[in-house]
């Protein structure tokens, strides 16, 4: 058990029986009433983002998160299958547990799998990972008063804002939480 004045951004805690993820917190001490703990919490099991008020010193359950580093193998359908890189298991997830991820996931690559009690929760990628670019419009001299960018199609079909000098078959470096172009790999 753990209290809520204990929050911290990234903790995972069980609570009515889901687990959820801590994305922020406020400690509230009004001038009249008692003090409470706004939070923001992301559902692990579903991705949705709720928020919820707690009494000060409210205790709830503290949810142990496993990691695992894991390979993506191929996808079959709309089942992405990965391998556990300890044991050789494989195993399958839908297409829509990974919804955000296949904008950046490539086959062979290393992933941490994210388990709770042995239930598969979903997985972790790397912050930033190198993508081929195949389909861009070549940039146009003259029009490049204020950084102008332009629309790139990566190898998984995720588009980002490049600046204009990128081309069709560059790599480049993308931020997978935002999903946006950091520079040239």
């Amino acid at each position: 058990m753990i209290s809520v004045n204990d929050f911290k951004t990234g903790l995972t805690v069980e609570v009515e029986g889901d687990i959820f993820t801590v994305l922020d917190f406020q400690h509230v001490k009004p001038g009249k009433g008692a003090a409470f703990v706004r939070s923001k919490l992301k559902n692990l099991r579903n991705g949705n983002t709720v928020e919820r008020t707690f009494r000060a010193g409210e205790t709830i359950g503290r949810a142990i998160i496993e990691n695992r580093g894991v390979q993506y193998l191929y996808a079959s359908g709309s089942e992405h299958v990965f391998m556990d890189n300890e044991t050789y298991d494989q195993f399958e997830l839908t297409a829509k547990q990974l919804e955000w991820e296949l904008n950046f996931l490539r086959e062979n690559m290393t992933v941490n799998i994210v388990s709770y009690q042995g239930e598969i929760l979903g997985i972790n990628l790397p912050t930033s990972v190198e993508l081929k670019v195949t389909e861009t419009e070549p940039g146009v001299k003259g029009n490049t008063a204020q950084g102008a960018t332009k629309a790139a199609v990566l190898e998984t079909g995720h588009t980002v804002q490049v600046p204009l000098f990128i081309n069709e078959g560059d790599v480049l470096l993308v931020d997978t939480r935002e999903g946006k172009y950091i520079s040239r790999a």
